[in-house]
């Protein structure tokens, strides 16, 4: 099977071959970011409809969904039906060849086809097999693990909305985004431990312990006092002023984290009498006079437009911005000369590679493939490998 050619020299993973037998976002993006690192990744689909996210739309690409073209570009797709001996053998063959095999089947689903973790690693002792789960392998293991039921049962909800309205789900199925990022974290792991050891292992990840490992400050707090967080909005539990402010147009977010911005803050404004007020001297004063406070900055900031007030505080630096739509937000990264977005032939334009590297540039993309797309091309190859070994 062809491996991706690098123009400009090879990538971490050359060489590197994924089974992706995941389906849906947190799988999927971890093997497409291995694929942008330079990994040949093989992408197994069942030949009725393939992976669900094919289907969910609008909006709607030349390929497909943009849902599934969002994490699934640059691989390339295999048919198999595991309840068919002959393609089951197929799947065995590509796990035999395989570096690393990410799924998110639910536990013990797999036992049935010998491709539960321990079995793979019987078949391939050098093996990184990485499973993507809802609520872990253990007591966990029956429950579906879907981004919106984690970001409720897991806390975040808890803590994203206005304080007297409801519980609210973050805009995009971050709980997903945060795993498939676990899920690499812990891929390369054990690939650098197989370059030492020369061995493979299990790599676990799930939804629930990747959504609170990443409640940080908020986790870090209930911990630290027994008293869970709740919603604030926009404002920070604690740093004063740091959340949205109303301006004669709209909203201007402010970030002051010290004093030294906090000051500049009231020079724009014009309130340099806030500087010496024991109210606001320090940031645990602020935060203890939030509403105070944010009262009289919104008093001066209703007289302008946000973006007049943005200029004005980003040239004194302090950090502050008005709030954009997404398109407004890639305009911007674009304008700053961060290249967000890449053209793949034959899709739509697609969210780039996040990470620049100074010895060498992510894998050229390609469309994410059609179902089955290269079934014939795997299978050949696959066969051939075979027949060299046996």
């Amino acid at each position: 099977m062809t491996q991706h050619a690098r123009p400009d020299g090879p990538t971490p993973l050359d060489g590197v071959l994924v089974a992706d037998f995941s389906r849906v976002l947190a799988g999927p993006s971890a093997a497409m970011t291995l694929a942008d690192l330079g990994a040949t990744v093989v992408k197994v689909e069942h030949p009725e409809g393939g992976d669900d996210t094919r289907r969910w739309g609008p909006p709607w690409t030349e390929g497909g969904s943009s849902y599934f073209d969002a994490v699934n570009r640059t691989k390339r797709s295999i048919a198999l039906d595991l309840r068919d001996p002959a393609d089951l053998a197929v799947a065995h063959e590509l796990v035999a060849r395989a570096d690393v095999l990410v799924e998110n089947f639910r536990p013990r689903s797999l036992d049935g086809f010998g491709l539960a973790p321990a079995a793979t690693l019987r078949m391939n002792p050098r093996l990184v097999h990485c499973s993507v789960t809802g609520f872990g392998a253990g007591a966990g293991a029956d429950l579906p693990g879907y981004d919106l039921v984690v970001q409720a049962v897991g806390g975040l909800m808890s803590i994203t909305g206005q304080a007297d309205g409801d519980p609210q789900k973050v805009g995009v199925a971050l709980v997903d985004v945060l795993t498939g990022k676990d899920a690499v974290i812990g891929i390369l792991a054990a690939l650098r431990h197989r370059d030492v050891t020369g061995l493979g292992q299990h790599v676990e990840v799930n939804l629930l312990q990747s959504l609170i490992g990443s409640l940080a400050n908020q986790a870090s707090a209930f911990l630290a006092s027994g008293v869970a967080p709740t919603r604030l909005g926009n404002a920070h539990p604690s740093i004063a002023p740091y959340e949205s402010l109303r301006c004669a147009d709209g909203l201007l977010v402010v970030a002051c984290g010290n004093d030294g911005q906090f000051g500049r803050l009231c020079d724009v404004l014009g309130l340099d009498d806030l500087r010496g007020d024991p109210r606001f001297a320090t940031n645990g004063d602020r935060v203890a006079h939030r509403d105070e406070l944010v009262r009289l900055l919104e008093d001066v900031l209703g007289q302008r437009p946000a973006a007049e007030w943005q200029a004005l505080l980003s040239a004194a630096s302090v950090p502050a911005g008005g709030v954009n739509d997404i398109a407004q937000g890639i305009e911007l990264a674009t304008s700053l000369g961060l290249d967000p977005v890449v053209e793949i032939d034959g899709t739509s334009p697609q969210v780039a590679h996040p990470i620049r590297y100074s010895a060498f540039t992510s894998t050229p993309p390609t469309a994410p493939p059609a179902l089955g797309q290269h079934s014939s091309e795997i299978r050949r190859w696959l066969t051939t490998l075979h027949q060299e070994h046996a």
